[in-house]
Formats: C-alpha cells, sequence, structure tokens
C-alpha cells in the first residue's frame, strides 16, 4: 500500500507527509505551492514533492496586485484552483493506492484511486462544510454584516466526497460532532488529533513581571472571535495590560475594529515564524475564541512554549488540553467568561505558573507529530 496525498496549501498535511515517509507509506503528495517554496520542509526527498502552481500560486499572490478586493474573482479562481488540482491528480492516478485528499480536492481523484482498487479518505480540517455555512451566517449576522456564503459548488463537491470516501479523517470532537449533527454516520468518521512541533516551539523565556501580556496569533477576522476578545481585554482590569496581535487584518474587520476601544492593543502584524517561541513564552496567555475552525495549531505551539490558551471547543481546544489544568475552555460568544478567566491569570500569578508547567507536560506527552502519524498509519492500514 502507498499512500498519495493532495493539499492545495500546507496546512497540517506536509507534517502527514513527513509521517507517512517515516512509515515507510509515502508516495507522493500533491499541492498548488510552487516548489522552491518548498523547500524548508524536511523529511520529505524532493522527488515525492509533486505541485500543479499554475493558478493556486498566483491565487495567493493576488494582493499584490490589488486584486484582492475582487471577491468574485477571488471565489471563482479559489474554485477553480482546487478543480483543477483535483482533476489533474485523478488523470496520474494509474496504480493502486490510497488517496488522502483534503475535503474539496478529492472528488475526482479518489474515484480515480477507487477505480485502481486503492481507496479514498477525505480529510476535513474544518467542520462539516455545511454546518460551517450555518455558524457563520450567524456569526456575520450578529456584527451586522452579509456573509456571501461558501461557494455551493464548494458545499455539493465536498458532500459528494463524504459520501464517497472510504473514511472521513477530522482533528477534533468539535468537528466529529458537526458531521453526526448533519446526518453523516460514526462509523465512516475517524478522528486523528493534530500535533505540536516540538523540534520548534519550547519555552525559552518568561512573561514580564510589571506587565500583564495577552497574545493573539492567527489572522484578525470574524471567524476567529476577536472581536469577543478585544471587549474581554477591555473588560478586565489591570494596571498594566497589553494585548499583542500577531497576524493581518481581514478586510471586513477593519471597519468593525474602528469602533472599538483598542487602548492597550498592538497590531504587528505577520512576523518571521523563528520569532513566535520567543512570543508565546513572554506571554501571560494566549486566547483563541474561534467561531469555527477544526484544530487551531496555534494552540499546541502556545501550550508547547508554556503559555496557558483560554479557548473555545469549537477550535478543537477538548481534544488538546483540559480546563482549569492547562487552560480555560469557554463557550463560543462569551467575552465575559474570557475575561472572568484573564482576571483570574493576572490576579494570581501561581496559577499561570501552575498551569504553564502543566501545558508543558501535557505537550511533551502528546510527543509531537509522531502520535499523529502512528494513528494514521494504523488507520489506513485497517482499511485494507
Amino acid at each position: 500500500m502507498t499512500v498519495t496525498q493532495i493539499s492545495i496549501g500546507r496546512f497540517h498535511h506536509f507534517h502527514l507527509a513527513r509521517q507517512m515517509e517515516r512509515h515507510n507509506l509515502l508516495d507522493c503528495i500533491w499541492t498548488g505551492y510552487l516548489r522552491y517554496k518548498l523547500r524548508d520542509e524536511q523529511g520529505i526527498p524532493a522527488s515525492k514533492i509533486c505541485t500543479f502552481p499554475w493558478l493556486h500560486s498566483p491565487y495567493m499572490a493576488r494582493g499584490r496586485y490589488g486584486m484582492a478586493h475582487w471577491m468574485w474573482l477571488s471565489r471563482e479562481w479559489h474554485w477553480w484552483a482546487q478543480e483543477t488540482l483535483d482533476r489533474h491528480v485523478a488523470s496520474r492516478l494509474k496504480h493502486p493506492t490510497t488517496l488522502v485528499a483534503l475535503s474539496g480536492t478529492g472528488l475526482y481523484a479518489g474515484a480515480s484511486a477507487q477505480r485502481n482498487g486503492g481507496r479514498h479518505v477525505c480529510d476535513r480540517g474544518s467542520s462539516h462544510i455545511r454546518f460551517q455555512d450555518q455558524l457563520l451566517r450567524e456569526e456575520y449576522a450578529r456584527w451586522g454584516l452579509v456573509f456571501d456564503g461558501v461557494d455551493p459548488r464548494i458545499i455539493a463537491k465536498e458532500e459528494a466526497e463524504y459520501e464517497q470516501a472510504d473514511c472521513i479523517t477530522v482533528p477534533s470532537e468539535f468537528v466529529r460532532q458537526s458531521f453526526l449533527d448533519m446526518g453523516i454516520p460514526a462509523r465512516k468518521l475517524s478522528k486523528v488529533v493534530y500535533g505540536a512541533r516540538l523540534d520548534r516551539f519550547c519555552k525559552i523565556a518568561d512573561p514580564p513581571k510589571d506587565t500583564f501580556r495577552v497574545l493573539w496569533v492567527g489572522s484578525v477576522g470574524i471567524r476567529k472571535g476577536f472581536l469577543d476578545l478585544c471587549n474581554a481585554f477591555q473588560a478586565f482590569k489591570h494596571p498594566a495590560k497589553e494585548l499583542i496581535v500577531i497576524g493581518d487584518v481581514e478586510l471586513e474587520m477593519k471597519a468593525l475594529l474602528a469602533t472599538q476601544d483598542l487602548t492597550g492593543i498592538t497590531f504587528m502584524g505577520t512576523v518571521p515564524n523563528q520569532d513566535l517561541p520567543r512570543l508565546y513564552s513572554t506571554a501571560h496567555v494566549f486566547v483563541l475564541p474561534s467561531i469555527e475552525e477544526g484544530l487551531a495549531m496555534v494552540q499546541g505551539e502556545a501550550l508547547a512554549c508554556g503559555c496557558p490558551v483560554i479557548a473555545t471547543a469549537n477550535s478543537g481546544s477538548e481534544d488538546l488540553f483540559t480546563d482549569g489544568v492547562e487552560g480555560f475552555i469557554v463557550p463560543i460568544r462569551s467575552p465575559g467568561r474570557i475575561a472572568e478567566h484573564l482576571q483570574q491569570l493576572a490576579d494570581d500569578p501561581g496559577l499561570q505558573a501552575r498551569l504553564s508547567e502543566a501545558a508543558i507536560s501535557r505537550v511533551s506527552a502528546m510527543k509531537g507529530w509522531d502520535t499523529y502519524g502512528n494513528t494514521f498509519a494504523n488507520l489506513l492500514t485497517s482499511l485494507h
């Protein structure tokens, strides 16, 4: 048995490819990235990285040419980048293989793999596509915005993939439950929790003693609940508090931020990856009040650096840490609860230190990405 992967971007799939190579299973991984952008992907033979960059790479660069605001063009571009990658790989599969394709890119290639005597694993990194669409519609309406919705073509294609696939892999209990709620049978679902880069993320410094530092890492947008963090940050009391924001601000968020109290908040934009361990290590707490995502890997990065996490259950947090032990898990849309936990940590340095120590122990026990790879390899073996 060999494994062929499709992932139009990096996401977690290059971690998976390294693990499949470690288990001597990897045939190749297909991606929409340009080859030179993948030079830092160690542990995968260059001959096993196959690229089809003709639509995805210019799509990712469209902002440089002032086209990122053309929503109709971005929608079409995104659709055709995934569609053409899927069809291209389908035309190249000539031998039995287990296709592990990121959802939205494996309908035709998956059918081709099955015709050749192989299997199709649909790997979904977020909640069920229709469940996701409903949640986001509600959230945009909450802030007085109009959500265009997930492209109906993508919804239809993903649901066809769910039906066709021999197995659907999901990263968290939140995602698994969303599929069950949408009528997908439990027997078709396999939960494989992501790991953390322990070779890259570890505690290298301590938080400041004269300032209480809150950290955000990720795109600043509606889906990740940034406005709930803004409100929570302004609500709790501390004479020297700061919120450090790492990540680009999405277009729809800029007008909303103009109506918010941003006192004490510093927007740093994107930073080099090598700076992240220091930023995590010197924060008292990392907050991620996401409305919807499968399992945010930034949580594992923060925990590995000894930074306690406050996150919603809809971020996959329940599969990474225990409420009250390494951090706190809150419901979505609950800035009041976030503020309460921020106040707890600000008022009790001993609590912050205990959570920090527990976070490092918890992530160390996960053994990086190896546990993820072992579980995935065992799953693939069981399909044959």
